[in-house]
């Protein structure tokens, strides 16, 4: 991942919606890792097609997916890991038709299992060793299955990030780490200039955001580099806001393409989007950065 650092990278788009753009419900608890059980060609699918967008990485269906989530659908233990692992296996068997990409195993926050929005809002009210107990088992599963790296994102609080990034030191693994925002703060409420510190290790290859609105990135890019010495990671949403009890989005947004070369002027190197944005607007991205 040494390349990384060197030249722009563009990352693929939120899967969810690519999935239900290809006409599936994912509106349980599961989200989209319920079709890693249910239609894992879907997801398969959907990676390709990003791929062919122009993404030099796709991210795998395991932000929701968790061996709690899983059992609390009737799944047992040992097929709740095989599926989560199975995550991997999809990603890096499409990855294999593009010589040179890359995947991420996407490592999403406690709040996701909940299903509830927490991840939009973080301080979940439970300690850091619960906190230690959900993400490490977890983190080991993907990082043993192989994937180039690991995509730590859409982390809300930077209580959260302190747990994972002593687990990823431990781990020892390559990965990304972005968290979700609202202006220069966390969603949790913590100052951007003090969450960024925390995940500057040596495993951690970028820093940055996603899932936030657009127009948030480039302050927020600014920060990153500032504090963490790090390139930036910028994956915005839609510009939408989730509703987390109709579990749809609501208003009015835009792709990432317009205003994505103000991001790498701030410093981003890795681009891509989140939640709404889908391959159309990844091959825009692709598009108008090649030159960049």
């Amino acid at each position: 991942m040494s390349k990384a650092s060197d030249q722009l990278v563009i990352l693929d788009g939120g899967l969810s919606n690519a999935l239900e753009d290809r006409g599936h419900d994912l509106s349980d608890a599961l989200w989209s890792a319920r079709l890693l059980r249910d239609a894992p060609s879907e997801i398969a699918a959907v990676h390709r097609a990003y791929y062919e967008a122009g993404a030099m990485v796709a991210t795998t269906a395991s932000y929701q997916a968790s061996v709690v989530g899983f059992e609390r659908a009737g799944v047992e233990r040992g097929e709740a890991e095989r599926l989560i692992t199975s995550s991997i296996h999809i990603a890096l068997a499409v990855r294999d038709e593009f010589p040179g990409r890359l995947v991420a195993a996407s490592v999403g926050p406690y709040g996701a299992m909940l299903a509830d929005g927490s991840e939009y809002r973080g301080r979940y009210g439970v300690s850091s060793q619960v906190l230690r107990d959900f993400h490490g088992p977890r983190l080991e599963l993907l990082a043993a299955a192989g994937p180039d790296l690991l995509a730590v994102e859409t982390i809300p609080d930077a209580e959260e990030a302190e747990v994972l990034v002593e687990l990823l030191r431990e781990l020892d693994f390559p990965a990304w780490f972005s968290y979700s925002i609202e202006g220069d703060h966390t969603r949790a409420g913590q100052p951007l200039t003090e969450a960024f510190a925390i995940p500057a290790i040596p495993q951690v290859v970028a820093v940055g955001i996603n899932c936030c609105k657009p127009t948030d990135v480039r302050a927020a890019v600014q920060t990153a580099v500032a504090v963490s010495g790090k390139p930036a990671i910028a994956y915005p949403n839609h510009g939408e806001s989730w509703d987390a009890i109709a579990r749809t989005w609501l208003g009015n947004g835009t792709g990432p393409a317009a205003l994505a070369p103000g991001w790498v002027e701030a410093g981003a190197t890795y681009i891509g989007g989140c939640c709404r944005v889908g391959p159309d607007d990844i091959r825009a991205l692709a598009t108008d950065l090649s030159g960049t």
